[in-house]
């Protein structure tokens, strides 16, 4: 991640590990929103980036974001794909989605529904977003390992335009 700056959310943000490392990595001109249900875990971040008490399945009202992390936030959602189709429209044209995740396909009672890296390319391609790469994998005491990928929002198709299929080389 090159780009510095920008407009970012961390879904499901916890105490804001992920959050904080994104701020880091983006800079003091990035504006950060750290949204969770948990009005306590987000105080841990009071001062720091602006958060929002709210859960990241409903509707949230955010647009044009240049990216939405969900650190371990989306093995908590049973049915991913309107979660996703959310965050895509949240994103603007080229917006990136990075994803946390557990290399598992079975959970447990902490970690209910994760998804390993496969799993993730079919969920994101369904989803509507697209150049989903694997960025990571790291070994994990609890489920095995963990991964983090990328997947971006589509720009919008060019419109024809005058010589399009004139067969030019």
């Amino acid at each position: 991640m090159q780009e510095r700056g920008g407009r970012w959310a961390d879904l499901g943000a916890g105490e804001g590990a992920f959050t904080l490392a994104l701020a880091e990595l983006l800079g003091p001109d990035a504006q950060i929103l750290a949204v969770d249900r948990d009005r306590g875990a987000l105080r841990a971040l009071d001062g720091r980036v602006e958060t929002r008490v709210a859960d990241f399945t409903k509707p949230l009202d955010l647009h044009d974001l240049d990216g939405v992390v969900m650190a371990n936030s989306l093995h908590f959602v049973r049915d991913k794909e309107p979660v996703l189709r959310s965050v895509r429209s949240m994103l603007k044209p080229g917006g990136r989605l990075i994803v946390v995740e557990y290399g598992a396909d079975r959970g447990n009672p902490w970690v209910p529904y994760p998804f390993t890296y496969p799993q993730w390319e079919t969920m994101a391609a369904r989803a509507g977003f697209k150049s989903t790469v694997l960025l990571k994998t790291i070994p994990s005491r609890w489920l095995g390992s963990m991964y983090s990928a990328l997947s971006l929002t589509p720009h919008p198709s060019p419109l024809r335009g005058e010589g399009e299929g004139e067969g030019r080389s």
